[in-house]
């Protein structure tokens, strides 16, 4: 069984979404990996190199444009993470006994093991909270701590995604930890939030934008 297909909740199975990227899966499954030698690791090398290359790209954004160049780099990725949400999402309904909660665990499963090609271990701990664990992201031998900036981008995109599909979607995201800040997992909390607490990871994406200006203003030249 690959290792996005199973979960313990019962509700997980009655959870619908999509692959992303549906017409590249199917050929690399069906004309690729299925009638040549292709190594698949490559695919993790491959996207190494994307992924380094995105946050050398933002950071001279950074210093070449200043903020400017960082917002740009933003909405950039933004809408790679709506869209990312969107073709998971576009045209799936949500069963009436699921809970906002179970909904909210299940799509960040798919987020975690599918689009970030993680291994996770999820967790519902409440009504009104659910939670996981990175075991291993694909970024982590590579990614210096601050990097992880990047992926609020996306998750700011696919939360919206989510939003415009199910007007009931109202949770925040907490960073609690990663692997390259040297923690042993990267532990990520997921609530039901007020208003308030909503603007609080506006402020922290600000205060982020702001040192990473600064590191670069700081920069040898």
């Amino acid at each position: 069984m690959a290792h996005w297909k199973h979960r313990d909740e019962a509700k997980w199975k009655n959870f619908e979404f999509n692959q992303p990227y549906a017409k590249g899966l199917k050929r690399l499954k069906e004309e690729v990996l299925a009638k040549t030698d292709f190594d698949p690791a490559t695919l993790w090398q491959w996207g190494t190199m994307q992924a380094m290359a995105l946050i050398e790209m933002l950071k001279e954004n950074e210093r070449t444009f200043g903020e400017a160049g960082q917002k740009a780099a933003y909405r950039a990725l933004r809408k790679t993470g709506y869209d990312v949400g969107r073709q998971i999402l576009d045209g799936t309904t949500i069963p009436e006994d699921m809970t906002d909660t179970e909904f909210t665990s299940f799509y960040a499963t798919v987020i975690n093991r599918i689009a970030y090609a993680s291994l996770e271990d999820p967790k519902i701990d409440r009504e009104g909270q659910a939670s996981f664990h990175i075991l291993w992201c694909p970024h982590q031998d590579h990614y210096e701590a601050f990097d992880c900036r990047v992926q609020r981008y996306f998750v700011q995109g696919m939360i919206d995604a989510a939003q415009d599909h199910a007007d009931r979607f109202g949770f925040q995201v907490r960073f609690d930890s990663t692997i390259p800040a040297g923690a042993e997992t990267c532990h990520f909390t997921m609530w039901d939030a007020d208003d308030q607490e909503r603007e609080q990871w506006e402020l922290l994406t600000e205060k982020l934008e702001k040192k990473a200006l600064q590191i670069v203003r700081d920069e040898p030249r």
